[in-house]
């Protein structure tokens, strides 16, 4: 799970564009299980936005994220989009 924070303005080019790259990525990834996108309007002219992935082992995050397996992955874009953001990832054992 990652979060970033982006203006809500920005809200709609930022889900295209996530979708485009990172999610894409997530999904092409052997051992990703599936991807979602939230986001969440803050009230304050932010909007917080949240992936969250299921894969089928440790092995399969490294595929994508490298070894470092909570160190966030960003794209050239980010930047342009982000006004906070998580470095970190929080991974978490699905129990039910």
């Amino acid at each position: 799970m990652w979060t970033g924070v982006v203006r809500t303005e920005d809200r709609d080019a930022y889900v295209n564009y996530i979708e485009r790259t990172g999610m894409d990525a997530y999904r092409a990834t052997k051992g990703n299980l599936d991807a979602w996108l939230l986001t969440r309007d803050l009230g304050d002219g932010r909007t917080e936005v949240t992936t969250v992935s299921r894969w089928e082992s440790l092995e399969a995050i490294a595929e994508f994220a490298g070894p470092d397996l909570e160190r966030a992955v960003f794209y050239p874009e980010d930047d342009r989009y982000l006004v906070e953001r998580d470095n970190r990832v929080r991974h978490y054992a699905q129990q039910t």
